[in-house]
């Protein structure tokens, strides 16, 4: 047999002993091999009792196993959603000095603003807008929810409401900040589900772990970053004859045929891995070809629907055509946490800035929006529960900022990165719950003020993660990468 120059056997006289990965390659083992020996040898980190790599368990006991995410892209009206406030119709057509709120434009308030791209919008708004839906009390809970979001709302009882979330990019790279927790002036750092799939092992060695549906623009299309490539979500379309990219030959092959480009693929892998045992990118392109040959069974089942009723189609609102595309989306995200995917990232209306960013015709953008998602979201927490899937996954709703409550133009609202509000359900979380409270025109948090990562350290810790264990050496994350889990909203 051809050996690798560095395989060559060696005797304590002649040499050190044989490295472990060499032997390990040697043997057949694959990935799985390489894995060992680069967890063992990755820059003597292994050696070093300070800090191990993850191993695939929790810290402590998990209340939750899975997350599905649905970001809401361009910036959804915290006033026009979640947090009614019926100042600024009462002070409609006037400006914030004229009202007894001035106080809110107070310079230093307005401080923790950096934009990663100045442009016209994303300015102060002086003049109010009035409120352009209604809201109703629902539920045991009273929770008040807009009309916009009439199927969301019958589950008030089941959702904790975070109504004082902030960031500081007032642009739309706020939306890689709520997924990675940093300004992307400060440079390019890994999502939350980077993290998670980074922490905690499969639930289904046949399945990916972290999985994107949805478009993502340029500049949130990463998740591992410094953690590895192969820490990246997985790209999935709702097509079982499709659903991967370069999943599907583009000529049938024999499985004799298809067998012996395994085989071969296997060994080149082996191979580079042997002389590149600490290269991120090579381990993750062996990992994801051992993957990819295993998905190209199980995923297209996942998202097969032919064994669903067409009542659960039809709560999900695949016979509409308005809401078809994320219903199809959700079904499917249902049928993967069944099958023990752990992190679903949905994103709606992706693509440029956002669809949700409405800077003029506000009503029409957030009705039309909220029509396409608010029946597919009922229908996935009524499914879940039904199951017996919620208590154990943990859905979570939320935008990269509000809307301003001063009009843009005659009929808009421009971002607002002070105050907005986001949603979680299941998995541990309190039922029926709201938690932090805007000023009277929802400008600022005056309650329980939150970073957006102190949602990413209430998620983690619902998963049984502890982020300040899972930080790798030479890369010392702050104290706001962390984040503060909200005790609050957790049952």
């Amino acid at each position: 047999m051809l050996r690798h120059p560095c395989c060559a056997e060696t005797t304590p006289a002649s040499g050190p002993a044989r490295p472990r990965r060499a032997f390990l390659a040697d043997l057949g083992m694959g990935f799985t091999g390489l894995a060992l020996a680069a967890l063992l040898d990755r820059d003597g980190r292994a050696a070093t009792a300070a800090w191990a790599p993850p191993d695939g368990r929790p810290h402590f006991a998990p209340r939750a196993k899975s997350v599905i995410w649905l970001f809401m892209n361009g910036g959804v009206s915290h006033m026009e959603s979640f947090d009614p406030k019926p100042m600024i119709t009462r002070y409609g057509g006037k400006t914030i000095k004229e009202t007894p709120y001035a106080a809110v434009q107070d310079p230093q308030k307005l401080a923790l603003e950096r934009a990663m791209t100045k442009d016209a919008n994303g300015q102060q708004r002086d003049v109010l807008y009035p409120l352009q839906v209604g809201f109703r009390k629902h539920g045991q809970s009273g929770i008040e929810i807009s009309d916009w979001f009439p199927h969301i709302a019958r589950h008030a009882d089941r959702i904790s409401v975070v109504r004082s979330l902030w960031t500081t990019d007032s642009n739309h790279m706020a939306q890689t900040q709520f997924h990675t927790g940093r300004n992307l002036l400060d440079g390019e750092f890994p999502t939350l589900g980077g993290w998670v799939h980074y922490g905690l092992g499969s639930l289904n060695e046949n399945l990916p772990q972290f999985i994107s549906m949805g478009t993502r623009e340029y500049w949130n299309r990463k998740d591992g970053l410094y953690l590895g490539p192969a820490h990246d979500a997985v790209p999935l379309r709702v097509d079982p004859r499709n659903p991967l990219d370069y999943g599907t030959p583009q000529r049938p092959f024999s499985p004799r045929a298809q067998a012996v480009g395994y085989d071969l693929v296997e060994r080149l892998g082996a191979l580079s891995g042997v002389e590149y045992p600490d290269d991120p990118a090579t381990a993750a392109r062996i990992a994801s070809y051992e993957l990819a040959f295993r998905m190209q069974q199980s995923v297209p089942e996942a998202i097969d629907f032919a064994a669903e009723t067409e009542d659960t189609k039809r709560l999900y609102g695949l016979d509409l055509p308005h809401c078809r595309e994320f219903g199809t989306q959700l079904l499917a995200a249902r049928r993967l946490v069944e099958r023990g995917v752990r992190f679903i990232q949905i994103q709606h209306g992706g693509g440029g800035a956002g669809a949700w960013d409405a800077h003029s015709g506000l009503r029409a953008n957030h009705e039309k929006m909220a029509r396409a998602v608010d029946q597919p979201i009922g229908g996935l927490l009524h499914d879940l529960a039904r199951r017996g899937l919620l208590e154990e996954t943990i859905v979570i709703f939320a935008s990269e900022f509000g809307r301003t409550p001063g009009s843009q133009g005659a009929d808009g609202r421009d971002h607002h990165p002070f105050a907005f509000s986001v949603w979680l359900a299941g998995g541990g979380i309190k039922a029926g719950h709201v938690h932090g409270a805007t000023d009277e025109l929802g400008f600022h948090g005056v309650e329980d003020r939150h970073y957006v990562t102190d949602i990413h350290a209430t998620i983690l810790k619902l998963l049984g993660l502890d982020s300040r264990r899972l930080e790798v050496p030479g890369r010392k994350r702050l104290a706001i990468d962390h984040g503060t889990p909200i005790d609050d909203i957790i049952a």
